[in-house]
């Protein structure tokens, strides 16, 4: 490729280019030395958190004669309840940073989804941006088509480059996806990187269950994400840290179960594991069953704190009790925050 080009690391997070992952080369032999130099390194930025993430591929494209860099973007408004188109012309950094210290620069439009962003609204954008509205409406236009019509949660191009003729050009963009919708986009979901994910959540995926990974040491595996949410916050409010969001769901088997448990335990950063489960759907025996027969198969060290109630709560705590295993039953949900916080830290 002739003249300065861009090599750039792929990889799933913002703020590539302060870490280091985005080089622009004047030669050929210059682009393959940043490309050595990048390939295979840990990128560091604040959306990978600090473990970073691998660099396993490059974009290497032609450098853009930059007027401008612009944001344009598309997010839900869950307080409106409708996709917002959101501008701003201090692209090229995080649009998170420019809220904070520039609210007034991020111009917004709301879309009917029946409607569509209406001209009158992209044409609005476009002065605020000081952008020719001819180019710059249809682009906008398009950018909200793909956003419905992929089912997206998010799309957004930073930086939307104008070059010195006045043309726009996508530099850079970003799709996230709605999960609950990607049966409709097959060709999507081949698109899909295991390497940019983290493994315990791949493994959840696979067998159904909603898996988070935080930074914290008490593992959780709860039924439903309200109660999930609620586990997390009280076990907070007892002093702990969440290791992780795990939600096997209302109806989820006896094998899930035990998988939900083998990926509590693969995960080395959790001292104490809380299953809390509220037997509404799902009936407190299986999910007692499922954690034996887990607990059996796996070597469990860690200090287990179950809290069961509802359908079948006797029976469930009747096997763990008889199970053999050294399981914590707890009473309710402050009782066993306060046991399996005091288990992390080493208490019996």
């Amino acid at each position: 490729m002739p003249g300065p080009v861009v090599v750039k690391a792929q990889i799933h997070a913002g703020g590539r280019g302060k870490a280091g992952g985005i080089k622009i080369a004047s030669t050929p032999e210059e682009a393959e030395a940043f490309g050595r130099q990048i390939l295979g390194t840990r990128l560091v930025t604040p959306q990978t958190g600090p473990g970073g993430r691998e660099v396993r591929i490059l974009l290497v494209e032609k450098a853009l004669e930059i007027r401008r860099e612009l944001y344009v973007g598309v997010v839900i408004d869950r307080r409106r309840e409708m996709p917002v188109v959101m501008a701003s012309t201090e692209g090229g950094v995080e649009i998170e940073e420019v809220a904070r210290r520039s609210p007034e620069k991020i111009l917004r439009e709301w879309v009917d989804p029946l409607l569509g962003l209406c001209d009158y609204q992209a044409r609005r954008i476009c002065y605020g941006l000081g952008v020719d509205a001819g180019r710059g409406a249809d682009l906008l236009k398009g950018l909200c088509r793909a956003f419905m019509e992929l089912d997206c949660s998010l799309v957004e191009i930073n930086p939307l480059v104008e070059n010195s003729e006045g043309d726009l050009v996508a530099s850079d963009a970003k799709l996230s996806f709605d999960d609950n919708a990607l049966y409709r986009h097959p060709d999507v979901v081949e698109l899909r990187d295991f390497n940019e994910e983290d493994p315990l959540e791949i493994q959840a995926s696979r067998y159904g269950l909603s898996y988070i990974k935080l930074d914290g040491n008490v593992g959780c595996m709860v039924n439903g994400a309200g109660l999930a949410m609620a586990t997390m916050d009280i076990i907070k409010l007892a002093g702990g840290d969440p290791a992780n969001f795990l939600d096997v769901g209302g109806g989820a088997s006896v094998e899930q179960v035990k998988q939900a448990f083998r990926i509590l335990l693969s995960d080395s950063s959790v001292e104490a594991v809380l299953i809390n489960i509220f037997g509404g759907i799902m009936r407190c025996d299986t999910v007692a069953e499922g954690v034996v027969q887990a607990a059996r198969q796996v070597s469990v060290e860690l200090p287990v704190v179950v809290r069961l109630e509802g359908t079948n709560v006797a029976e469930g705590r009747r096997i763990l009790r008889t199970s053999g295993l050294q399981f914590v039953v707890a009473d309710s949900m402050a009782d066993a925050a306060e046991k399996v916080v005091q288990a992390a830290r080493g208490g019996k």
